[in-house]
């Protein structure tokens, strides 16, 4: 698979690994796992670290927002739209507290024609974020 095919965002935060933010295959986009961090920095809206890196406190709804826009980013920069996005996984650190808030959200953002989604919960993700999204698109 050619090079040309793969997306690595310049408004999206960097990939915590060897990965691109997305690659197209044929008309379908897929997204690698995107959080709410922000480009250039390793702050995270809505959360408050210990000097160990340990979580004191987030914010889940600033996290849903960021990570919404970091989507966003990496969709549009790859030549696609929000209304085109056709699946998401979602991955939630803590189900019983967050869905509710996450779940509000999700029906703003996609107020219209919403995509299938899967949500599950998880133990941890590899930085110290609440949520992160697995999405897939239409090109």
């Amino acid at each position: 698979m050619s090079d040309q095919n793969v997306h690595h965002s310049n408004k999206a935060p960097e990939p915590v690994g060897h990965y691109p933010h997305a690659r197209r295959v044929g008309n379908l986009l897929f997204l690698s796992g995107i959080g709410p961090r922000e480009r250039g920095t390793k702050k995270i809206p809505g959360v408050e670290l210990d000097e160990a890196g340990n979580i004191i406190s987030y914010d889940i709804e600033t996290q849903c927002r960021s990570v919404f826009n970091n989507v966003r980013a990496v969709v549009e920069g790859a030549g696609s739209k929000w209304e085109n996005i056709i699946d998401v996984t979602v991955y939630l650190t803590n189900m019983k507290d967050d869905f509710p808030t996450y779940n509000r959200l999700w029906a703003e953002y996609f107020s219209e024609n919403p995509p299938c989604r899967t949500t599950l919960e998880i133990n941890c993700l590899p930085t110290p974020i609440a949520i992160e999204l697995k999405v897939m698109a239409v090109v």
